[in-house]
This record gives structure tokens, sequence and C-alpha cells, in this order.
């Protein structure tokens, strides 16, 4: 039976082996880290012509990591874990995988575990780079914050995390459908235009909806470094429990896919 680690070994060099996954990351990364520099930038040539209101409710964080950058990260991720699997069949190179390792669970296991990996790595380089960026532009102003102010731990961490669990439910919709077009599409839509709609309602089960979205609890909840008390807003446990949810449910469905469905 083949080791583990070979297959992980595998699935390390055909993620790499792909083009688009070192275009997307390498530039994605590049660009988001430039914008949120421009930002700064932007905010620093302002900051003297800013009214007091808006000086006290600035947030360098929101210049380092906006919704913009949140949703190029998900899509860029999110699409590099669909490709994943689509690209194998699209190549035909998932019948030889198949072949290789008959226990399709473990070529599951192992594309989940690479993709995982590398996509956290990405998005905490991400977030610690635009967080630094941001940083050095706005000190200048004298306006900044540590790793230990309420709550900046806290988005950090879910800046970082936006990119896996992206992946990953890329990787399931890659699973289910198995044209690049359209899963790329499908990816864009699920996680970015469709959370975009989002917004707290007087219904609470229309809210209780929106806080099973990653992209609305990360901008409303776990993507603001102080939360000022709203019951229509998601709570921080339950936010982090999304990003739970998402990627377990988005590996779960490519085990079953995987293994269900013929080549």
């Amino acid at each position: 039976m083949t080791r583990f680690r070979d297959v992980l070994a595998a699935e390390w060099i055909k993620l790499w082996s792909l083009r688009s996954t070192s275009w997307l990351l390498g530039l994605g990364t590049l660009a988001i880290v430039a914008f949120a520099a421009q930002r700064s930038l932007d905010a620093y040539n302002g900051w003297p012509g800013f009214p007091p209101m808006e000086k006290a409710r600035f947030s360098p964080l929101n210049e380092a990591f906006s919704g913009f950058a949140a949703a190029l990260l998900m899509i860029g991720a999110g699409s590099v874990g669909a490709l994943t699997v689509v690209g194998e069949y699209a190549t035909g190179l998932i019948g030889t995988t198949f072949i290789a390792v008959p226990a399709r669970h473990r070529v599951a296991a192992a594309k989940l575990t690479v993709v995982a990996a590398v996509m956290l790595a990405t998005g905490a380089l991400i977030s610690a780079g635009t967080f630094a960026v941001s940083q050095a532009i706005m000190s200048g102003r004298g306006v900044t914050v540590s790793l230990g102010d309420p709550g900046v731990l806290r988005v950090l961490a879910a800046n970082a995390l936006l990119a896996p669990v992206s992946a990953l439910a890329g990787m399931g919709i890659g699973a289910l459908v198995r044209h690049t077009a359209a899963a790329v599409v499908t990816v864009c839509f699920a996680l970015v235009v469709a959370p975009t709609f989002f917004k707290p309602t007087v219904h609470q089960w229309l809210n209780d909806v929106y806080a099973l979205v990653p992209l609305y609890v990360w901008r409303t909840c776990l993507g603001l470094p102080e939360l000022r008390p709203d019951p229509a807003l998601p709570t921080v446990a339950g936010s982090w429990i999304t990003f739970a949810l998402w990627p377990l449910a988005a590996a779960v469905l490519t085990l079953i896919v995987l293994r269900r469905r013929d080549v």
C-alpha cells in the first residue's frame, strides 16, 4: 500500500505543477499587499483633513485589509482549490492517480491537507504583510495598533483563515462542478457575489442564514477590531464556528464525491 506521505508528496508536486497556482498565489499576494499600501498612503496623505469624528473612528486594520482585499483573497484561494480538483479531471490525470492509489479517500485527504497547508501559509503571509505595511506607513501619523490591543490578533487570524476556508470550499465546488470556467464562476458567486447582498434585517431567521456565510461573518464580526453590541450580528463564537464548518463540510463533500463518482 502506498504510504500517505508519498501521496502527500505527489499532491504537492501536482499542485505546483499547475502554472495557475504560482500565478494566482504570487500575483495575488503582491496585489493585496500593494492595495493595502495604497490605501494606507491615501489615509496618510488625507489625515490632516479628516474631521475629528472620522479620526476617532479610524482603524488601521481596516486600511490594511479591506473588504475588497478579502474578496480578492477569497476568489483567488477558492479558484486554486477548485483547480486542484478540476485540473486533474480536465487532463485525465485523475485516472492515473486512482490506479496508483486505489484508496480514493487517501487521495482526497492528501489533496485537502496540501491545499489547506499552502493556503494557510499564504493567508498568514498576506495578513502579516498587509498589517506590517499599513503599520509602517501610518506610524508617521501616530496612528497604529499593537498585537496586544483588543481584537487585533483575532482580526489577523480571521484575515489569514479566509484563504484556507475559501480554498477548501473551492475544492468542494470543484469536485461537484468538473468544468474549469463553471467551477471558478461558481466559487466567485458562492463566496463573494452572493454575500454582498447580505445585511442585517428585522427578520432573525435571515440573520441566522447570513451568519453561515464566511465573508459576511468576517465583515461584520471577525474583521472588526472592536465589536459593538448588536443582536442582529453574529457572535464571535458563532463566527469561528462558521469558519470551522465550511472547510469541514467541503472536505466531507470532496471525499464523498471523489469516492463515489466515476472518473
